[in-house]
C-alpha cells in the first residue's frame, strides 16, 4: 500500500461532501466531516493513555513506526486506513470509535448521506453502516475494491473477536494466517478476528463485499501482534 501516511489526497467522507485533506504543518487538516487531524491524533493519544501505553509500546502492538504514531497524535501527518486500522486494532477498537462519538442505545437511523466514507488511495473504500454505542465494538461495513486492488494485510483484533463476510458482486480473495479463499457473489464466511487476514481483488472488475467485525465488549485488551 506504498508508505504509512501520505499529505494531501487521503480522503473521509461524510455526508454530501467529500474532501480532499490538507494536511499543514501545524497539523490543522480538517476532514470533510469537520473533525481536524488534530482532533483525531487527540482520540488516538487519549486512548493509547488511558489503556497504559506508551508511544514504543502502541507502535510494537500495531506494528506502525514510532515516528508515524507520534506524527497522527500530533495531527501532522495523515494514517493510510490500513494504519489507522492497525492503531485502532492495537488501542482494542476500531475505526468507527476514533471518528465518532458514541450514540444513544435508542434506534440509530443513518442516512445513506450520513454514513461515514473513508476512501484510501490505493483504490479501495469503505463506508461504515454501523453506529458506534456506548461498551460496544461492533463494525457493519460495505468496502468496494477497484479492480487489481490489495488492501493489505490487517493485524489480529483481541481474542473472541469475530468477523463475518459476504461478497455482494466480482470476486474476493480471503487470506486468513495464510490460508487463501476466493469468494464468489453470493458467498459468505466466518473467521475468528484474532487472525492476520488480507483481502484482495485481483480480477479486472470491482469487487463489493460487506463485513462485519464483532470484537465485543469496548475496552478490551489488544489481540497479539508480531
Amino acid at each position: 500500500m506504498g508508505g504509512e501516511g501520505i499529505g494531501p489526497g487521503w480522503i473521509l467522507d461524510s455526508g454530501l461532501f467529500s474532501t480532499i485533506v490538507e494536511v499543514m504543518p501545524d497539523g490543522a487538516g480538517l476532514l470533510s466531516s469537520g473533525l481536524s487531524m488534530a482532533e483525531l491524533g487527540s482520540r488516538v493519544r487519549t486512548r493509547r493513555r488511558a489503556r497504559g501505553l506508551a508511544l514504543e509500546r502502541l507502535a510494537e502492538l500495531s506494528g506502525v513506526s514510532r515516528s508515524m504514531v507520534s506524527d497522527v497524535e500530533r495531527g501532522a501527518k495523515t494514517p493510510t486506513v490500513l494504519v489507522l486500522d492497525r492503531l485502532a486494532t492495537a488501542l482494542g477498537t476500531s475505526i468507527a470509535r476514533l471518528l465518532d462519538e458514541p450514540a444513544g442505545d435508542a434506534l440509530v437511523l443513518l442516512r445513506h448521506a450520513g454514513q461515514r466514507v473513508v476512501r484510501d488511495p490505493a483504490g479501495w473504500e469503505r463506508r461504515i453502516l454501523s453506529p458506534v454505542l456506548p461498551g460496544v465494538e461492533f463494525e457493519f461495513m460495505r468496502t468496494v475494491l477497484a479492480p487489481g486492488v490489495d488492501a493489505g494485510e490487517f493485524s489480529p483484533h483481541q481474542p473472541g473477536s469475530r468477523e463475518y463476510v459476504a461478497v455482494e458482486s466480482g470476486r474476493l480473495t480471503l487470506t486468513v494466517d495464510g490460508r487463501v479463499s476466493t469468494l464468489e457473489p453470493g458467498d459468505s464466511v466466518y473467521f475468528p478476528g484474532d487472525c492476520r487476514h488480507g483481502f484482495a481483488n485481483g480480477e479486472d472488475a470491482e469487487c463489493v463485499y460487506y463485513l462485519v467485525m464483532d470484537l465485543g465488549a469496548a475496552g478490551g485488551a489488544a489481540g497479539p501482534h508480531g
